[in-house]
């Protein structure tokens, strides 16, 4: 299992003159970890010597691999002595695949930890930071906490529902089309928007369409154009032999018991590609957590044949709900809108 490497020569210590920005180094290294350490969450850790200088840094390995504590100290070596240790999430306290990393960092005699986010997993929420203050060490929590938590935001949510959180990703046109009047759809949006999809999917652990969707655009929903692990497969009912997917789950219960089958199985995310049918039964059982909406900057004309959700419409203003816009994106002239539906604006679970 090959550990995280970090070139400190590229860090600009200039920039880092405070716990926020060293904070932000390390959330920066958890994002190199992104794809990879799932069931595990994507962790940055940074070490700080007494003397000021940046002496470690490491990411979450893949699973059976270093935690990112661990890597980070492991770079520092007798430089972590009574330095600082950022990490983007409370250090692990019991054993699993690897030893405790409190263990780890108490051994390595640091002097003051600082953490972005206190880890929900019920084996640690707290006790990490207990274990760590029992051996003296000065531990200060809560570090850039709102940008951390969004990071890891997949992961907190399966902590804490036992479910993965779901994104619904869909591409259309400005005036609501996602395809044309003969059900052709490729491509609506240009090609950075097609690859940054393949992040979305590189991120997930599952992808769901439905069995419509097989028979029409036979996909193969595996992830390319960047680098990542194809997600687990899962088709909302019969996919024909022969199909792409395969091998995949056909799933033929309900969606909720799909959600609690998969967070059953460590995944922390997953990607609902389906068409207009699929995001309707997520939308009205209120699953979706997340919205990623490619717009292209075009209008195909008239009403929809093919629209984002196929439901019925709100029959007053007053009976349309607004969510929260997290981000947006421009990719080479179409646009990603990453949006909060009513039930999550605000929330941080």
């Amino acid at each position: 299992m090959t550990e995280f490497s970090f070139d400190l020569g590229a860090i600009d210590a200039r920039a880092l003159n405070d716990d926020d920005a060293l904070m932000r180094l390390a959330m920066e290294v958890a994002g190199t970890a992104r794809t990879r350490t799932s069931p595990n969450p994507w962790v940055g850790a940074v070490v700080l010597s007494e003397s000021g200088q940046v002496v470690g840094v490491g990411a979450t390995a893949p699973v059976g691999g270093p935690h990112a504590e661990v890597s980070a100290l492991r770079q520092a070596g007798g430089a972590a002595n009574n330095g600082t240790l950022f990490v983007t999430l409370e250090p692990c306290c019991h054993t699993g695949r690897t030893p405790p990393c409190t263990k780890a960092i108490i051994e390595a005699n640091i002097g003051r930890v600082v953490i972005g986010m206190i880890d929900p997993d019920e084996r640690v929420a707290g006790n990490g930071v207990s274990a760590l203050q029992a051996a003296g060490i000065v531990v200060d929590t809560g570090i850039c906490g709102s940008e951390v938590s969004e990071q890891l935001l997949p992961y907190a949510h399966h902590r804490r529902t036992g479910r993965p959180f779901v994104l619904a990703k869909i591409a259309a046109t400005l005036d609501g089309h996602t395809a044309a009047g003969d059900g052709t759809s490729q491509w609506i949006t240009g090609e950075r928007a097609r690859h940054d999809a393949h992040r979305l999917r590189a991120e997930s652990d599952a992808i769901v369409v439905g069995a419509g969707t097989v028979r029409t655009d036979n996909p193969s929903l595996t992830v390319r154009h960047v680098d990542g692990r194809d997600p687990l497969r899962v088709v909302l009912g019969t996919a024909p032999s022969g199909a792409r997917v395969h091998p995949c789950v056909e799933w033929q219960s309900s969606l909720k018991e799909l959600l609690d089958d998969l967070g059953n199985r460590g995944c922390l995310q997953v990607l609902v590609e389906g068409g207009a049918t699929v995001m309707r039964s997520f939308y009205e059982a209120d699953l979706i957590d997340r919205w990623a909406v490619y717009l292209a900057p075009g209008f195909m004309g008239g009403s929809p044949a093919y629209p984002l959700i196929s439901t019925t419409p709100a029959a007053t203003i007053a009976d349309f709900t607004r969510g929260a816009i997290i981000r947006t994106q421009n990719l080479d002239g179409d646009v990603m809108l990453l949006v909060d539906p009513p039930h999550r604006k605000g929330a941080l679970t």
